[in-house]
């Protein structure tokens, strides 16, 4: 297994009155699509909120590239190169395509100062964005507005990108669409923790895998071995993924 990129050591988080994790113990190998697995409720948006510095961990150690982020503020945590794709995908629907992307862009303040080859190669992935580059983001269809957070996230080189349920209520061609993209950010080695509830999805992108239950990470390895063990995958899931090909 990699150097982890980013470690959780017994992060615990409370969101007012309630105790949402318990204690989570993570890493992410440098170079890996990490899944994060578990059945609804179990903390696995949470821990990705945490991890943003959008929730604060009130007991615990985050330490990305070796630095802690404890106490980090969002716009820090996301200029040291970590990028979030929520579930709710986060567009601004009254701007364009391109004034979304151009917001997510450190480096640019006009369209023209975008990274040319890095925006075609975006384009390569999600021709859509292309085609509707001047439209309001809120007329996009919502796998469009899925490529579209995605895009915003890798619109400049990121080194963690986490993302949380991108195949929810989508249909299965926009699935195979992400599934690519993916597939291709993958081989360029980019760093994903990727929360997902499609487990071909999970089975065809992950490396490692981490499952999640009562805001603890309760088994971590290879996702290989979880997609090759019908029984443990009863066991963590209440579900088989052979079920989902």
């Amino acid at each position: 297994m990699s150097d982890a990129l980013l470690s959780l050591r017994g992060v615990h988080t409370h969101i007012g009155a309630y105790h949402i994790l318990h204690g989570v113990d993570l890493e992410v190998p440098e170079g890996q699509v990490t899944m994060l697995l578990g059945r609804n409720g179990a903390g696995k948006t949470t821990t990705l909120r945490t991890i943003m510095g959008l929730w604060a961990p009130s007991r615990g150690e985050l330490r990305f590239r070796g630095a802690s982020l404890a106490g980090q503020p969002v716009p820090e945590i996301a200029r040291r190169g970590i990028a979030y794709v929520p579930e709710n995908m986060g567009i601004f629907g009254d701007l364009t395509v391109q004034e979304n992307m151009l917001l997510a862009a450190r480096g640019a303040r006009h369209a023209a100062q975008l990274d040319r080859a890095r925006l075609d190669w975006i384009f390569g992935l999600f021709p859509a964005l292309q085609k509707f580059w001047l439209y309001p983001a809120g007329k996009l269809s919502g796998g469009q507005k899925q490529m579209l957070a995605v895009a915003r996230a890798i619109v400049e080189p990121r080194a963690l990108v986490l993302v949380d349920e991108p195949s929810k209520g989508l249909a299965p061609a926009i699935v195979r669409n992400l599934v690519a993209a993916f597939g291709e950010l993958k081989r360029q080695r980019t760093t994903i923790l990727l929360v997902e509830q499609n487990f071909a999805m999970a089975r065809a992108l992950g490396d490692r895998v981490a499952v999640m239950d009562d805001g603890r990470v309760v088994h971590a390895g290879a996702m290989a071995e979880l997609a090759a063990d019908a029984s443990l995958q009863q066991r963590l899931l209440g579900l088989s993924l052979g079920a989902h090909r």
